[in-house]
């Protein structure tokens, strides 16, 4: 049992004797003492005064006087007010550090066989570009929430629905039938999604040209695109492949392909995987099919043009297009279609979206229509959504090739890791290979903390300088006190000292060491919130308060020239803790910690 479970139990007992009254465990308020007063944990008494019939102040004198007499994990009191402050016995402390030392995987749930499943969707890329910067704050939220729900206890699915069809596939096909020569990725030299993302720059670069010449003969805007032939060869391009025509889908397939194998590399790099990936092209059909068997059932309705719509003014909402006229589906189908198909293969309890907010009324009618279909989680699916990400240049045109790869700023944050590590002496000794695997650690550490400390709903600017800075709330901060740890407990082991399963109870620890272990003790309700809000950056956030503490423990007490042979032994358990949930903590966040650096 934990601390706070303890008094909370100890102060309904109290409460049973000072004034006969049973009382809930809700009712009892018991929160982390404010730095600024003396105590770990502060009981707010006034929700008792009525069956005390007495002020504030005595109130919590009389409770405080009874937990210390009785409970022995209470060393002492105080009364502020309403408050009062408790302050816990070092020999608490020391038991609940062993109960955490016992614990390799502290604070995590272990998945049973039956656990609830989670279905997380994230990346979603389409097949016309390489990954970008949105995509990188998508793919590490993705990757981080599937972690946590794992780590309360949830079996995970993780899934990737590629956007591989539509016009803009067909403006990159079409700009490489005519421009191309033949390009590859092996003749070129560049990666498959790179090659294809070129293409859709220079269809963008053609077209604009093509409209420029038509409205200097005359032509407005308006009918400069309407009068545009490469425009009008894409769309005829669209419908060969709609139609099946095989030479379109031979180009649209090797197109494809080279794309791939592009994002794979991306995706390894990045540290990020999927149990499953369904493609747009397999699900449309089969939204089609759901919304025409929704018409059948009388949940949908027919417009006069053939078009087919859902009435959601009853929700609030107004009506939504599913079917156009001519029969061919909308974003909206094609969810509909994957939805079906996931609920096909896997027995899902939840649904989890990560997808921007700029879609959030789609999510919400997604969630009506899912539900009106039948399926079980559809009323309850989660659209985790999150803000736009910019670096401090500003926004991000893909079509104009603005946009800041995945690839190049992976690679940049890399080579910056290097440069700064190798500035600050974090790399002296290490051998070429080991400094090449730092400077990956750190680089990426970087780039995901920076990302994921920030509340994913907000909009975000990335600077890639900020972010690598090996002081204050930074991925190289915590890594590098992690290694800092890693060194002192091989130098604990060199010296022949060991370090037991069990320290004794009866040491009296310093205020500092008080607090670090409470620090400790609280992962496991920070991941439990975390996972209940959704929020990778509550454990960035937590994390770095406990590395923060832990360095000014480290800076203030000797822990190898501590003469005291029993405290030294329990500040080396204390730090293999602290490293141990710092661990845990950057693997939710998919960032590594390195044992030299």
């Amino acid at each position: 049992m934990n601390i706070e479970n303890r008094l909370v139990d100890s102060v309904i007992g109290g409460l049973k004797i000072l004034y006969g009254q049973d009382v809930p465990a809700a009712q009892v308020q018991l929160q982390k003492t404010k730095k600024e007063f003396e105590g770990h944990f502060t009981l707010v008494v006034f929700p008792f005064l009525k069956m005390s019939r007495k002020g504030p102040e005595q109130t919590a004198q009389e409770i405080g006087d009874y937990l210390l007499t009785n409970d022995p994990a209470v060393a002492g009191f105080n009364v502020i007010k309403g408050f009062l402050n408790l302050s816990i016995s070092s020999a608490s402390w020391i038991g609940l550090l062993n109960a955490i030392h016992a614990d390799e995987q502290y604070g995590i749930v272990p998945v049973g066989e039956n656990a609830p499943l989670v279905m997380i969707e994230y990346s979603s890329p389409n097949t016309n570009k390489p990954l970008h910067l949105g995509h990188v704050r998508n793919n590490l939220l993705g990757k981080s929430l599937a972690n946590l729900m794992e780590a309360n206890g949830n079996r995970v699915v993780k899934t990737n629905i590629v956007n591989d069809r539509g016009i803009h596939i067909c403006k990159s096909m079409l700009a490489w039938q005519k421009y191309g020569q033949g390009e590859t990725p092996e003749s070129s030299g560049k990666k498959g999604d790179h090659l294809v993302g070129d293409y859709y720059v220079s269809f963008d670069q053609h077209y604009k040209a093509e409209l420029s010449e038509l409205m200097a003969g005359g032509l407005t805007k308006e009918e400069a695109e309407a009068a545009s032939t490469l425009m009008q060869e894409a769309r005829e391009m669209l419908r060969k492949w709609e139609a099946g025509d095989p030479e379109v889908c031979a180009l649209w397939s090797m197109m494809n392909g080279w794309v791939y194998k592009g994002f794979d590399e991306t995706y390894q790099q990045m540290g990020v995987s999927f149990d499953k990936i369904y493609y747009e092209s397999e699900t449309y059909l089969e939204g089609k099919d759901k919304v025409l068997e929704g018409l059948d059932k009388g949940i949908f309705y027919r417009k006069e043009d053939g078009s087919v719509w859902a009435d959601l003014t009853a929700e609030g909402l107004d009506h939504k297009l599913l079917l156009r006229a001519d029969g061919t589906s909308v974003y909206m189908t094609q969810d509909i279609g994957t939805a079906k198909l996931r609920f096909d293969d896997y027995p899902i309890h939840k649904m989890i979206y990560v997808v921007g907010n700029e879609q959030n009324y789609h999510f919400q009618v997604l969630s009506i229509l899912l539900d009106k279909l039948g399926f079980a989680w559809g009323k309850d699916l989660v659209h985790f959504s999150y803000g736009m990400v910019e670096l401090p240049e500003g926004k991000m045109k893909s079509r104009e090739g603005t946009v800041v790869d995945a690839d190049d700023l992976m690679q940049e944050m890399i080579s910056t890791a290097r440069e700064t590590s190798l500035e600050l002496g974090k790399l002296d000794g290490c051998t070429e290979e080991e400094a090449q695997h730092i400077a990956r650690m750190v680089g990426l550490g970087a780039l995901k903390y920076f990302i994921l400390k920030v509340d994913a709903r907000k909009n975000m600017t990335f600077n890639p300088k900020e972010s690598i800075d090996f002081n204050g709330n930074t991925g190289p901060f915590i890594q590098y006190t992690y290694a800092r740890i890693q060194s002192v407990l091989r130098k604990a082991a060199e010296a022949g000292i060991n370090v037991p399963a069990d320290l004794p109870v009866d040491l009296v620890l310093n205020e500092k060491e008080q607090t670090l272990i409470q620090h400790l003790a609280e992962f496991a309700a920070v991941v439990r919130q975390a996972g209940e809000d959704y929020s990778p950056s509550v454990i960035a956030n937590y994390t770095y308060d406990l590395v923060k503490e832990y360095n000014q423990f480290y800076h203030d007490f000797s822990i190898l020239r501590e003469e005291n042979k029993d405290i030294r032994v329990f500040r080396l358990v204390l730090s293999a803790n602290v490293g141990k949930v710092v661990r845990l903590a950057m693997g939710m966040l998919g960032i590594e910690v390195p044992n030299r650096m």
